[in-house]
């Protein structure tokens, strides 16, 4: 190739699709806990859902997977699915959800540029739940890169944000 070739500024990963090994387990994670919504569900098999009515965002389905143990960690594969918030206070909303449900966590860290909370689904599917701060307030190194860390979260006092709001 003769010249390098970057992708457009507004270019974004539009969908994943996941393979699960019990479609109703799934959806209840996906949606009752964390609030997608089902836009369409194609039988037993398979369903696409999503987040404010678009086509879909997770495609959840059983075709090659139906009853099948999780992938091995030490395998090539997905590593985490990421699932962008708008802001900090929906991220608290979340959060305030997992931990009425009791559900475990993997991990929470601050990156600097976004705060993040870890955790698996059913399947054992990796899943991010971040929001991102403004860009403004990303750190920087002195050349003006971004220079990202990894430092721990704040849980309880993320979970302030959501307090005053009967956190949906």
């Amino acid at each position: 190739m003769s010249s390098p070739y970057t992708l457009p500024p507004t270019t974004r990963i539009g969908h994943i699709h996941l393979k699960v090994a019990n479609l109703d387990r799934a959806l209840h994670f996906y949606c009752d806990l964390l609030g997608f919504s089902i836009m369409q569900r194609m039988g037993a098999d398979a369903a696409f859902i999503s987040a404010g009515g678009y086509h879909h965002h997770i495609g959840l389905n059983t075709w090659y997977s139906k009853g099948a143990p999780p992938a091995p960690v030490r395998s090539a594969g997905l590593f985490h699915t990421a699932i962008l918030y708008p802001n900090r206070r929906d991220l608290s909303v979340a959060y305030r959800r997992l931990v009425e449900a009791d559900y475990p966590i993997t991990g929470a860290a601050d990156h600097g540029v976004s705060e993040a909370i870890y955790l698996n689904d059913p399947d054992h599917n990796g899943v991010e739940l971040y929001w991102d701060r403004p860009t403004e307030l990303w750190p920087r190194q002195p050349d003006g890169s971004v220079a990202m860390y990894t430092r721990p979260l704040d849980l309880p006092k993320l979970l302030t944000e959501s307090a005053d709001a009967g956190a949906n």
